[in-house]
């Protein structure tokens, strides 16, 4: 009985001193430092910056992408008095011979607004408001104001609500056959003369 007792504690001394060695063979690593975690941090995010900035010059400037027709070539300036604005063409219904060198960009000018370009040259500029029907060619000015336009000393502006605005020729409507709708017929021929009159000097 008291070798069997002694086998017994000599086992567990046997396993006692197995664990310990195997205990002393493993690695012990400490725990990270602030600084480390910190470092560690930083290179991370500079790694996404790098990827971020990749992607960005892979990624197709929208702008560019979109350019939007030259405004120069759509448009027609007007220039006095060391100042400059532009308005779209065919806005410019009438222009008396003696303000035609101010149709030009004068370089080294500021290019104001319309708005503030048309308040401080009201003395040479008038402005008549047209439908947005009348602008699109589809329906004629009052022939009262064509008349006035002709006659007029001040450059004329066409604008809709305030804005200049082009506005395209006047539209020829297709002829009528008199038998199939006389009455369409009459208000053609009477448009027609209209139109005539209104092109007149």
């Amino acid at each position: 009985m008291r070798t069997s007792h002694l086998f017994y504690l000599a086992s567990v001394a046997a396993c006692s001193l197995s664990g310990l060695a195997s205990a002393q063979n493993v690695e012990m690593r400490d725990s990270p430092s602030a600084e480390e975690i910190t470092e560690k941090f930083i290179q991370a995010s500079r790694q996404n910056n790098k990827v971020e900035v990749q992607r960005a010059k892979e990624t197709p400037d929208p702008s560019k992408a979109a350019t939007p027709g030259n405004i120069v070539d759509e448009s027609d300036f007007l220039s006095f008095n060391g100042r400059s604005t532009l308005v779209p063409k065919g806005a410019i219904l009438h222009i008396p011979p003696a303000l035609k060198d101010r149709i030009k960009f004068t370089p080294g000018n500021p290019l104001l607004p319309w708005g503030d370009f048309f308040a401080v040259n009201r003395a040479w500029i008038t402005t008549v408001e047209v439908s947005r029907i009348q602008a699109e060619g589809n329906q004629a000015l009052a022939e009262e104001t064509t008349k006035s336009i002709s006659k007029s000393t001040s450059l004329i502006v066409a604008t809709y609500k305030t804005g200049p605005i082009s506005v395209l020729p006047l539209k020829t409507p297709p002829p009528v056959d008199p038998k199939a709708d006389p009455k369409a017929a009459a208000a053609a021929k009477t448009q027609t003369a209209s139109t005539s009159t209104q092109k007149k000097p």
